[in-house]
């Protein structure tokens, strides 16, 4: 693998375009298996303000639609971006619809979980998230982990000043 990981994963957003990988390495990252229709959806609300409030900050969120868990991301890409800016204000990335489990994991949640930060174990369900720093995963937080909690605002905190 590359000293920048993100160079070998498949990096496009619903809409089509291509977020960079140099760009990705020297930032921190909030990354989200997300779903449109799951009791946690309103955590987007929760992700759009935190994304809101490190706007100056090398830091992004990047939701990650996946339909694995319950059916409860069935629709389109068109479908899920017209969803997710309309009803919660989306304006974080949102990459292209993929299993972050199984046989058909992608890589890049290959990556995520395979991390010592990842702990190895498949994800729970929708909105699990891992906080990377300059290409290296350095927390996972659990679905039920709300974006606004004072354990994962800390976290950010403290990569942003370092």
């Amino acid at each position: 693998m590359s000293a920048n990981p993100f160079v070998n994963f498949d990096l496009t957003t619903l809409d089509g375009r291509q977020l960079s990988a140099d760009e990705l390495a020297e930032q921190t990252l909030l990354f989200v298996n997300v779903a449109s229709r799951c009791g946690l959806t309103p955590q987007y609300r929760e992700l759009v303000a935190l994304a809101a409030e490190t706007a100056e900050a090398p830091f992004q969120v990047i939701g990650v639609p996946c339909n694995q868990f319950g059916a409860q991301e069935p629709g389109s890409a068109e479908e899920i971006l017209s969803f997710c800016s309309t009803t919660y204000g989306v304006d974080f990335p949102l990459l292209t619809k993929r299993d972050v489990n199984g046989a058909t994991r992608s890589k890049l949640y290959a990556w995520l979980i395979g991390s010592e930060a990842g702990g190895g174990d498949d994800i729970q369900w929708n909105f699990g998230k891992f906080l990377v720093h300059k290409g290296s995963v350095v927390k996972r937080f659990s679905p039920d982990v709300s974006p606004q909690d004072d354990g994962l605002l800390s976290a950010v905190a403290d990569l942003l000043d370092n």
